[in-house]
């Protein structure tokens, strides 16, 4: 068993409910940690943290918990090694004395 981690990755996305949220891209930082096992095929760390960020970026989330329900299931979907993970995504801006965030945890 093997364990990818990729930690804060950052990007400007659109990402939250509220009307500023909506319009002005807010830094977003994820933590990925994906278990896998290996075989005669490797997962690329690069792959996932460009695919990652895409999505993040694309799909504009309005709640983190979408974001991370189908982030976990699209990664899961393009890289089917994978045998559990944890996806964090924090929201550093968000409010003005601390970073906000969630994680979702699965097993497949």
């Amino acid at each position: 068993m093997f364990k990818i981690y990729i930690e804060n990755l950052q990007v400007e996305a659109i990402i939250g409910i509220l009307e500023e949220e909506r319009v002005k891209e807010q830094k977003v930082v994820i933590n990925l940690e994906i278990e896998y096992k290996y075989s005669n095929k490797f997962l690329n760390y690069k792959e996932i943290a460009d695919f990652v960020s895409e999505k993040i970026v694309n799909e504009k989330y309005l709640l983190l918990e979408d974001a991370l329900i189908d982030l976990s299931d699209s990664l899961k979907e393009k890289f089917p090694p994978i045998l559990a993970l944890k996806v964090k995504i924090n929201k550093p801006n968000a409010l003005k004395n601390c970073d906000v965030g969630m994680e979702i945890q699965k097993k497949y």
